[in-house]
């Protein structure tokens, strides 16, 4: 049976919660309020103490001082296990899957009842009854390693509607979906909460999303409270200044007139999806010099698999890659030769040794190569250190210290890193992948910035990503991806959002 922690929404108080961490202050004196059955948006830059605030009150962390209400009376959340008690169930922003188990065993075993011997006929009768009732479908016969970003960031709200909580808190839900389907997910969540069947906390950066599903907003910096209130008496001009002290910067990089050559082709290209039931097929792509070249899509549809293609990871049935008219097969020295780079989706878990420092992640394109161009045998550690000096400021990638453990740093700070380490030298085609994942919009900005500026200078750049204004800001040229294949492509200049979108649901 699904586990039940009780009916109806429940509001949750946290009164002047500070929390410290040795000398350094994390909260000061937060005070916020979501009554029961809201929509409560929570804004903040990176590092503004937002993970830190829903921390305390999912009992992660014990706050220095303070109290917390939760449905009116003292809660003390001395663990996570007495906030799942009390109906507190949280959407992280980093996925907490099984990765090697279903999606139906996921849910499963999130279970507190669980029991040693599953009835699997009966809990997948249960499961298909729960489905019926959400607004978006997950494969749940599939091993969660084998769902997309979008499909997981689901399946963990899937989870939490599960298991019956009632206080909901959501760490940037919506950073793989599609405007469509970010839409259809926080309007089903809206409705919930109008319906007084939960209560949500929705971490965010996007205006857009406080505006159109939020009945309140608390906004954080610097680890205060700066402001708030209902969303209908803020505007976004007085969101974004209390945010970050100032209105945001709106990039006015230019896009320069650029030559245009063929740099990467792909012909007749077959290969199994993750399933290993259907096909990614892509035939006639070119990716060109000085362009950006957009490849929009719903999550699921072959992107991941086309990324893994590109980048030797995944194995070809058939077709051919060609680099300057060269075969190519994606290994690291044709990479090298070719001057090809990536930036894949989740870098610190894709792109990065976590554990290794900022600046030996760094140099992962330079070690093991000597100052005249041919293979090094030994490190150079002086030169490792430079080039970190160099790339941490020129990428304004903040951390602690060069030796500092990459996995210490925010999540737009190890993608300055990563693509500072891309873009380093001379290269003649970057293949990225979901940018701007997570980011808050000062580090989206600077991303974005960057992939502009490399356009401008001649690199040809591939963008497969699942935001679709992305795409729209960045594109020269962009292409839909739907299940498995190109189905669409059209120059930015005559691009209808609503056209791509009909592309992207499959509709022609």
């Amino acid at each position: 049976m699904i586990y039940k922690c009780g009916n109806g929404a429940i509001s949750v108080q946290t009164l002047h919660t500070t929390m410290r961490f040795g000398s350094f202050t994390a909260l000061e004196d937060v005070s916020i309020t979501i009554p029961a059955g809201t929509f409560h948006a929570l804004l903040g830059e990176n590092g503004a103490g937002k993970s830190t605030l829903v921390k305390c009150m999912m009992g992660f962390y014990h706050a220095t001082a303070g109290e917390l209400l939760v449905a009116g009376s003292e809660a003390r959340m001395t663990d996570p296990k007495v906030a799942q008690k009390l109906g507190l169930g949280m959407v992280y922003q980093h996925f907490t899957l099984v990765p090697s188990l279903t999606g139906a065993e996921n849910l499963v075993i999130s279970r507190a009842d669980t029991p040693a011997l599953i009835d699997w006929r009966y809990e997948r009768a249960a499961l298909q009854t729960f489905m019926a009732k959400m607004p978006f479908s997950v494969p749940l016969d599939q091993p969660v390693s084998r769902l997309a970003a979008g499909e997981k960031q689901k399946l963990e709200i899937l989870k939490q509607l599960y298991l019956g909580n009632r206080f909901l808190i959501l760490d940037e839900p919506t950073s793989v979906l599609t405007p469509s389907e970010a839409d259809e997910v926080l309007g089903h969540v809206r409705a919930l909460t109008t319906a007084g069947v939960i209560t949500v906390l929705m971490i965010t950066h996007k205006f857009r999303e406080v505006s159109a599903f939020a009945d309140d907003v608390s906004i954080l910096r610097r680890g205060k409270y700066v402001g708030g209130g209902s969303v209908a008496d803020l505007s976004v001009d007085e969101m974004s200044h209390a945010m970050m002290g100032q209105a945001p910067v709106i990039s006015k990089r230019s896009r320069k007139a650029t030559v245009r050559q063929p740099v990467l082709t792909m012909q007749g290209i077959k290969a199994l999806d993750r399933t290993g039931l259907k096909d990614i097929e892509i035939d006639g792509v070119t990716l060109h010099s000085g362009e950006i070249l957009g490849i929009a899509g719903i999550s699921g549809n072959g992107q991941m698999e086309l990324m893994e293609i590109l980048t030797g990871q995944r194995r070809m049935e058939r077709g051919e890659i060609r680099v300057n008219g060269t075969p190519y097969g994606a290994t690291r020295a044709e990479a090298r030769a070719h001057a090809i780079r990536f930036l894949p989706e989740e870098p610190l878990r894709n792109a990065c040794a976590p554990r290794m420092s900022v600046a030996e992640n760094i140099a992962f394109r330079m070690f093991d190569e000597g100052k005249d161009g041919k293979a090094a045998f030994w490190k150079d550690a002086g030169a490792i250190a430079r080039n970190a000096t160099n790339l941490i400021e020129a990428f304004n990638v903040k951390t602690s210290s060069p030796s500092a453990r990459i996995a210490s740093l925010s999540g737009g700070n190890v993608q300055r890193a990563v693509l500072g380490r891309e873009l380093t030298g001379d290269v003649k085609a970057l293949i990225v992948s979901n940018p701007c994942f997570g980011l808050d919009f000062a580090a989206v900005s600077t991303i974005r910035d960057r992939l502009v500026e490399a356009r401008n200078q001649g690199t040809a750049i591939l963008l497969i990503s699942e935001d679709l204004d992305e795409i729209m800001e960045l594109s020269d040229r962009i292409l839909v991806m739907s299940e498995g294949r190109i189905t669409f492509e059209t120059p930015l200049a005559s691009a209808n959002v609503a056209e791509i979108g009909q592309h992207m649901a499959g509709h022609s």
